[in-house]
């Protein structure tokens, strides 16, 4: 099994490319579900979990083409299976976006529970719920989700919680469904106006992406699009964190600025000087960071998947930072690992006290989910001697080329076996 050995102790500096967003990109490869025509992609990060997705939509009949680097095609033009297997969902949530464009194109779907994860349970009871109003069948046997509807009809659906992945399925569903959904309460992530932005390229009818009242006029049929996935945010905020935290210099190309404003404004209170202008964004930071308290959020908040990250960062800040997590009820697991770095970290209830002490000694530690393993990457940056990350496959679902783009950066890192 591979790990990251870092040596600490250096400011990042230079520059580097953003990725194209995971969360944006599997639920848009999804979408090729809808249409008999090709979906042409760019800009698609190469990841673990896009694999996974290409995997699962091939075992549906789905034609997966990687074209040139970061470009894929998808076309759809028999779905033999509309089955999505549990050996494939358990190792990713987001497979459970194939259930409302499958009933939509198929009038059926066979998708496995996701069961629980790491950072806790993220129930798909709005999902069913969602397709359920729009005239779908849903039951629930031997661990499997069967939907079955003739055809979905247009409803109003007012989500008990905001959930991402719940706006997108119900998005996709009714996209071809017969009449008008509205979707109140819906999830206004950047990623889900991505995927809207697709939608529409593909023929659908869908006004007020992006708000929490989304309105989808169904139509009989998609064609194939080319869409590029949007830049992938929480990327971004993690190198940016990388160089607050090492007091260093670097400048990020490619980015979505407007997609981080709850990030760069806690960046900009921890000391950072930051200069955005268009997709490019310049951070430089001198000294330790001051601490800053964080509190996660549904977007337009502080994004839950940016939590670990200041968590490291406030570990070695100038004063005591409260962080506290709304959205998963188990997300703290990696306290207990940078606290072998020597961080002080006080765990009550739903939030975390760290006073932040000058320096981390490198240790051993282990990943327990995708950004924690990214929060104990940039604590092994700081710390001083070496630092072992172990179970870096957590990483690869999500950061495209890290140990690359951070050599790029000047760090002291290496992928080992």
């Amino acid at each position: 099994m591979d790990k990251l050995r870092i040596q600490g102790g250096v400011p990042l500096e230079g520059e580097a490319h953003v990725s194209g967003a995971k969360n944006a990109a599997l639920p848009i490869m999804c979408a090729a579900l809808l249409s008999v025509e090709p979906l042409r992609l760019a800009k698609v990060p190469q990841l673990m979990d896009v694999r996974t997705m290409a995997k699962l939509l091939r075992q549906m009949g789905v034609e997966v083409s990687p074209l040139a680097e970061g470009r894929l095609a998808l076309r759809a033009a028999r779905i033999t299976d509309p089955t999505a297997g549990y050996d494939l969902v358990k190792t990713m949530r987001a497979s459970v976006l194939v259930l409302g464009p499958l009933l939509a194109r198929c009038g059926r779907a066979r998708v496995s529970l996701p069961g629980g994860c790491a950072i806790g349970q993220r129930p798909v009871d709005q999902h069913v719920k969602g397709l359920q109003a729009m005239g779908a069948t849903v039951t629930i046997e031997h661990g499997y989700m069967n939907a079955a509807a003739e055809r979905l009809r247009g409803a109003r659906i007012v989500m008990d919680m905001v959930t991402v992945t719940g706006t997108e399925n119900l998005m996709m569903a009714a996209a071809l469904a017969e009449g008008t959904t509205l979707i109140e309460n819906a999830a206004r992530e950047p990623e889900v106006l991505d995927l809207a932005r697709c939608l529409v390229a593909m023929g659908a009818r869908i006004e007020g992406a992006g708000s929490n009242v989304i309105r989808i006029e169904g139509v009989r049929s998609l064609r194939g699009a080319e869409h590029m996935i949007m830049p992938d945010r929480i990327e971004t905020g993690t190198y940016l964190a990388a160089a607050a935290a090492t007091g260093g210099r670097i400048r990020l190309l490619g980015a979505a600025p407007k997609t981080l404003d709850a990030t760069l404004e806690k960046l900009r209170e921890a000391g950072a000087r930051i200069r955005v202008q268009d997709s490019t964004i310049e951070l430089e930071a001198a000294g330790r960071p001051s601490a800053v308290s964080v509190r996660t959020a549904p977007y337009p908040g502080f994004a839950t998947d940016m939590q670990a990250q200041f968590m490291a960062l406030a570990a070695i800040a100038e004063g005591t930072a409260v962080i506290t997590e709304t959205i998963f009820e188990n997300r703290f697991m990696h306290a207990l690992e940078l606290q072998r770095l020597g961080a002080d970290i006080a765990i009550q209830g739903n939030s975390a006290v760290v006073r932040g002490v000058e320096r981390l000694q490198g240790a051993a530690v282990m990943a327990t989910d995708l950004r924690a393993s990214a929060g104990l990457v940039i604590a092994g940056l700081l710390a001083d001697g070496e630092t072992i990350v172990d179970r870096i496959y957590h990483l690869d679902r999500g950061y495209e080329a890290l140990e690359k783009k951070l050599s790029g950066l000047g760090a002291r890192v290496a992928r080992v076996s």
